[in-house]
Parts: structure tokens; sequence; C-alpha cells
């Protein structure tokens, strides 16, 4: 049964025509110039049979919790996923939600100029015009409260949030949102897993924050556990 996503909005896109695509167990809400369900749904088979078939010839690449070795003769997302796990330290899978929503955010860019999309709280965007983006961080009273303004002129960007208290993802951490920048989301997805990983309890949050940033290409991030929050780099956080 669907469960409707309490996070799937972003302020100053209200021009886009949002639609919504399933493919088994990728989820996929889109924003763009004109629907594109069509498009969207062949990118992720695309992006979605490469990564199945590679499973098939390597399982230990759906198993592993660490990285794994970098194969130059894989499919392009695969190498991404490899690349972005090694970075972060963590096990190829923790970047898959991100680099599927950067695959198919990417192709669909031939079609539109603007492209929002959101694979289970990972996202990347390409815009024209300013947007917020609400941190939704479960029970924390922070939840909803919070948005991160991505400036036009930063994009495309990688967005991607994981959480030890929301969701079915793993976690070996307590945090109720750890949201990771990057030019590259297989990247932020990834490292969004790796930082979460570190935060238990609210002390955790100043070393969890170097950590981030100690990550080529991740450029800011923002960690909420209970009533605290921190951020450093690249992040304009406002008020909703």
């Amino acid at each position: 049964m669907y469960r409707e996503r309490t996070y799937r909005e972003f302020k100053g896109a209200q021009r886009l025509i949002p639609f919504r695509v399933c493919v088994k167990e990728t989820d996929l809400y889109l924003k763009a110039e004109r629907n594109l369900e069509t498009q969207a749904r062949h990118a992720i088979l695309a992006c979605r049979g490469q990564i199945e078939a590679h499973i098939k010839t390597h399982p230990h690449f759906f198993q592993s919790l660490g990285p794994l070795p970098f194969d130059p003769h894989a499919d392009p997302i695969i190498q991404e996923m490899l690349s972005a796990s090694q970075k972060a330290q963590v096990g190829p899978m923790a970047a898959v939600a991100g680099a599927i929503a950067e695959f198919v955010g990417r192709t669909l860019l031939s079609y539109s100029h603007e492209i929002i999309v959101e694979n289970g709280g990972d996202i990347f965007l390409q815009t024209i015009h300013d947007v917020i983006i609400g941190i939704f961080a479960g029970s924390s009273p922070l939840s909803n409260q919070i948005g991160i303004k991505i400036r036009s002129q930063d994009t495309p960007l990688g967005i991607c949030t994981s959480s030890g208290t929301v969701g079915h993802s793993l976690s070996f951490g307590k945090a109720d949102a750890v949201t990771i920048l990057s030019a590259n989301t297989a990247l932020a997805d990834a490292a969004a897993t790796a930082v979460a990983n570190e935060v238990k309890n609210n002390v955790d949050i100043p070393h969890a924050l170097d950590l981030a940033l100690s990550f080529s290409g991740v450029i800011g991030a923002v960690i909420a556990i209970g009533s605290h929050i921190g951020c450093q780099g690249e992040v304009r956080l406002i008020k909703l």
C-alpha cells in the first residue's frame, strides 16, 4: 500500500508539473516542465537493469557493508556507486537511491530544462529558480520546521538524507536526519549513510559534521537529532 510521503514538496517549484513513477522498489516523485512519465519509466528500467545484472554476477555488490574495488568495465551507474562507496567507506548499495535519482534526472534533462527527482528522501535537481527543501526528521520537533535554500546557480545538485529513526534503511546511528549536499548524488547518498552511522546522541554532531566535510565532493551537511541541529559547509538553513 502506498503511504503518502509528507516530505515530497519543494517550495519555489510550484510552476513545475508533478508526477510519480514506480518500478518495483523504485518509487520516484518528479517535477518537470511537462509530464515525462514515459521517459522516466524508461530511464528507471535502464538503470535498474544495469544494477540487477551486476548483482547477478557480483552478489557481494548487494551484500557488502564496506567499499568494493572499482570496476572500470562495469556500467556507468555501477561505477558511480562503487566510487561513492569508496569515498564514504560504506557498501555500494548505500548509494543506490541517489545514483538512480541522478541517472533518471540527467536523462530527463534532454526533455526539460528543470528537473527534480526525489527517491525516498534522496534528491537530484536542476532548476532555474531558487527552491527550498524541507528537512523531514521523523518525530524530532525540528521535522518540517527547517529548510535548506538551494540557489539555482548551485544546481545540478544532490541532496540526500539518511536517518536512524525513520524508514527501513540500515543505519547504526540514532540521528533523526542527516542531510548531505554534493554535486554527485550517489556520493551524497553514501555520505549520508556514513555520517548517520556516527550519530548516537547530540554530542556526536560536531565530529559527524567534520566527517561529512572530509569526504571529497561533499559541500554541506545538516544533522538533526531530537531538538538539536548542526550544520557545516555551504548550507543555507531557513525556518519554514
